[in-house]
Order: C-alpha cells, then sequence, then structure tokens
C-alpha cells in the first residue's frame, strides 16, 4: 500500500547515521541509503511517495522504513 506524506528531511547521527523523514504530524520514518541523493539533503521540506517496509529492520530504528517511490522537493535551506 502506499502512502504519502509531507514532511522535513533530517540527519541523524546515530551509528553511521540515518536518514529521516519527519511528517508535519511528528511521525518519523526512516528513509533508506539508497534513496535518490537530491531527496537526502538536511532541513529540506519534501512531499515523499513510498511503501512503508514491514518486513525491513535497520540498526538506527528511528521508525519504519519509508521505501520511496517519488518525491516532491517543496523548499530547501
Amino acid at each position: 500500500m502506499s502512502i504519502t506524506v509531507t514532511g522535513t528531511i533530517q540527519h541523524r547521527d546515530l551509528g553511521t547515521g540515518a536518514w529521516a523523514l519527519v511528517t508535519d504530524d511528528g511521525v518519523t520514518y526512516e528513509l533508506p541509503r539508497s534513496a535518490d541523493k537530491k531527496l537526502l539533503k538536511a532541513g529540506q521540506k519534501a512531499k515523499v511517495t513510498g511503501k512503508v517496509r514491514e518486513d525491513v529492520m535497520t540498526t538506527a530504528m528511528i521508525g519504519p522504513v519509508l521505501e520511496v517511490k517519488s518525491f516532491e522537493v517543496i523548499s530547501s535551506d
């Protein structure tokens, strides 16, 4: 099932580092390192469409993993 969420990209200094999308509602999704590098920029706001992966675990464990299918940058710092 696909979802679309809007939020701010954050880089977390956990272990080797992790990327997160924190939604406007305060929900945190972990973004895979394989996501497009144009999306993985701390501080930018984006609208992301993807699939929540229930079958994936990470070492950061900061939230459900959101496999990005598409995104639109709304604003960047």
